[in-house]
């Protein structure tokens, strides 16, 4: 028998033994911390979303919660992603949570994600306790004691979520959804509230998978860009709307996994047909379906590292009109902008000068080479999802809205030109109507800002 020299032997059996052992998978690229706190309110308060209601809600239909995915990548870098079944955080209400929570964890602000399902049977959220519109110094007090309440729930989810982080997977994928319609219809008396079959909708389906080591799924955060309006002012009790209904239908389907939902630029889209909860509950089940379908594909990795950068947009604002032409829009009994015209009068009186540009959160996550997050803040248009694909790229691009500060409609220039409700302008943290030059200031800050991220720029 041929020996082999000594000097090979130890080197030769590794290789056997490497060459004969079964394939090990990689070690995961992540670590992830899930938590999910209930934020049904304990008491009745007026829900959020239709000015009309004239009562506090009368009963609970499906619980509330607010979820957070805590993200660490190979270097070290976190990041907090957190959902909400609510209208929309107002940067008054956000902000305090974002300090304590950086406070409290060490984070940066730009490493912290607020979204809203944008709900329009959730609660109020407010830390003004004065008497207004139909509520009575006791709604109002009641409204600020859930308001802070919440923000405590916020911070223990971060918090939580952080705590527990443990080895994971993260891939993505995108599905489609059929219930997305644009609203904006044209009539012979101008641009209404309808159902415009013909106009632009994102009907997409995001989808990020996060798996253990095992190669089941722990988490998956899934998105849609219609607004929570399958439910109308009559339906006035606690309900998550379509978005809620999807989150239960994976938690039914795949149990123990945690649903999170992160809305698009649904500012001029809404479900088709709405009016009832058991229309509510079918596209709930579509969308959820979708997802569950998309889970199943072959799915593309998500690597990092992760980038987070925070900018500000300053969107500049249209000049007043003259004080007689203010008069004549608040004292109108419709009209898109009456209640904006009532409180740019309302500070002049006060003898305050009306803001020229209104300074919003812009945020992109960018994760390796692989897909880029961009959370857009306030009401957007659809419009703006061509807009962005064409000054980012359209590959391995997940388009957010709602996010950071809910303060109003983000119109287009175009929509804009036509009018119609989504050009009613802002309704908290300022007051004003954006100019058609805020869509350019908004595409050049989130090109900016995805470049600082690290996304490549499209090719020419």
């Amino acid at each position: 028998m041929n020996h082999l020299p000594t000097t090979l032997r130890p080197s030769l059996l590794v290789a056997v033994l490497l060459l004969s052992a079964p394939l090990q998978a990689a070690e995961p690229d992540w670590k992830v911390g899930l938590a999910s706190v209930k934020i049904t309110p304990e008491r009745p308060v007026f829900l959020s979303g239709y000015g009309s209601r004239t009562k506090p809600f009368e009963k609970v239909e499906a619980d509330l919660f607010v979820r957070a995915l805590a993200l660490e990548d190979g270097t070290g870098q976190r990041a907090v992603l957190i959902t909400s079944d609510l209208l929309g955080f107002p940067a008054a209400i956000a902000e305090p949570i974002c300090e304590r929570i950086q406070k409290q964890t060490g984070l940066k602000r730009e490493q912290l994600l607020l979204t809203s399902s944008h709900t329009h049977t959730g609660p109020i959220v407010s830390l003004d306790a004065r008497v207004r519109d139909n509520l009575t110094e006791g709604d109002a007090q009641r409204t600020v004691d859930y308001t802070r309440q919440l923000q405590d729930r916020v911070v223990e989810a971060a918090e939580k979520a952080l705590a527990k982080l443990e080895p994971a997977r993260l891939s993505w994928g995108t599905g489609v959804v059929h219930f997305v319609m644009n609203r904006r219809q044209f009539t012979p008396g101008g641009v209404a509230l309808g159902a415009n079959p013909r106009g632009l909708a994102d009907r997409s389906v995001p989808v990020l998978r996060v798996d253990g080591p095992d190669g089941k799924p722990r988490a998956v955060v899934f998105g849609a860009a219609v607004h929570n309006t399958t439910l109308r002012p009559q339906h006035n009790f606690v309900c998550g709307d379509y978005a809620g209904f999807a989150q239960s239908y994976l938690q039914e389907q795949h149990p123990g996994v945690q649903p999170m939902f992160v809305l698009g630029c649904a500012g001029d889209a809404d479900p088709y047909p709405h009016g009832s909860l058991e229309l509510a509950r079918e596209h709930g089940a579509a969308l959820g379906k979708e997802v569950c379908r998309v889970l199943e594909t072959k799915l593309q990795p998500v690597r990092g590292p992760l980038k987070t950068v925070l900018g500000y947009a300053d969107l500049p604002l249209q000049e007043a009109p003259p004080r007689a032409e203010l008069e004549k829009q608040a004292a109108a009994k419709r009209g898109v902008q009456a209640w904006v015209a009532q409180q740019m009068l309302a500070r002049l009186e006060r003898g305050e000068k009306l803001p020229t540009t209104y300074r919003c959160p812009q945020a992109v996550w960018q994760f390796g080479s692989d897909l880029t997050l961009v959370a857009l803040s306030g009401e957007v248009v659809v419009d703006y999802v061509p807009l962005l694909e064409n000054a980012l790229g359209p590959q391995r691009l997940w388009l957010a809205a709602y996010a950071n500060d809910v303060f109003g409609y983000v119109p287009s220039a175009r929509v804009l030109r036509e009018g119609g409700y989504e050009t009613r302008g802002i309704y908290a943290g300022s007051i004003g109507l954006f100019q058609p030059k805020a869509e350019e200031v908004l595409v050049d800050t989130v090109r900016r800002l995805a470049t600082q991220a690290g996304r490549a720029a499209p090719a020419k």
